[in-house]
C-alpha cells in the first residue's frame, strides 16, 4: 500500500540541506532536501562523475529558472527516463 503524501518518512516533509560547493571557480550554496541529494549522487554514479561536476554540467545548461530549480527538474526527468 502507498504511503500518504504527509507521512513521517515522507520526501515532503524533509528539510532542505545547504552545501557549498565551487562551479567553475565560483562558491556558490545549494539547498536541496536530502532526497535530491542522494538523486544527485545516483545520477552522478551512473556517468562516473562527482556530484559536483553533475552540477556545474547541469549549471551550464542554458536556463530560465535558478540553478536548484534546474537541479530539481533535471533530477525529475533522469527518473522519468529510467
Amino acid at each position: 500500500m502507498q504511503k500518504g503524501l504527509c507521512e513521517r518518512d515522507n520526501a515532503a516533509l524533509e528539510k532542505p540541506t545547504k552545501r557549498s560547493i565551487n562551479i567553475a571557480g565560483h562558491a556558490t550554496s545549494i539547498s536541496l532536501e536530502p532526497s535530491f541529494w542522494a538523486a544527485l549522487a545516483d545520477m552522478a554514479r551512473t556517468r562516473e562523475m562527482s556530484v559536483t561536476d553533475m552540477i556545474a554540467e547541469i549549471d551550464a545548461c542554458e536556463r530560465s529558472g535558478s540553478l536548484t530549480s534546474a537541479l530539481r527538474v533535471a533530477i525529475l526527468n533522469w527518473y522519468r527516463a529510467s
